[in-house]
């Protein structure tokens, strides 16, 4: 279980750096790569979001596993990369209409 509460973080971690570098590149004005790295901030994220639920399936056919503070900690490292792109996705939009102008 450890190597997925590892995989989760790993995986979390590089979505919330893609989300950065493309707001960063959408405040260049370079939105054909803000886009591109949104994309890979999802795989990334759908790979974290993939191996949590390999973990609830685990427990809901009744594996046992135990709750431990690493887990807390994947769980808030997705949770809160996957609030981060939705707001760099809004920031995004807003830099669009800034930039037209």
């Amino acid at each position: 279980m450890e190597q997925e509460i590892f995989e989760i973080i790993s995986h979390a971690g590089d979505a919330r750096n893609f989300a950065y570098e493309s707001l960063k590149a959408a405040r260049e004005n370079n939105m054909e790569k803000s886009k591109d790295l949104l994309k890979n901030a999802q795989e990334e994220l759908d790979l974290a979001h993939n191996t949590q639920t390999k973990l609830i399936q685990a427990e809901i056919n009744g594996e046992d596993l135990k709750m431990s503070l690493l887990m807390v900690h994947a769980q808030d490292q997705l949770m809160t990369a996957i609030s981060e792109k939705s707001l760099i996705e809004e920031m995004i939009e807003m830099l669009k209409i800034i930039h037209k102008k």
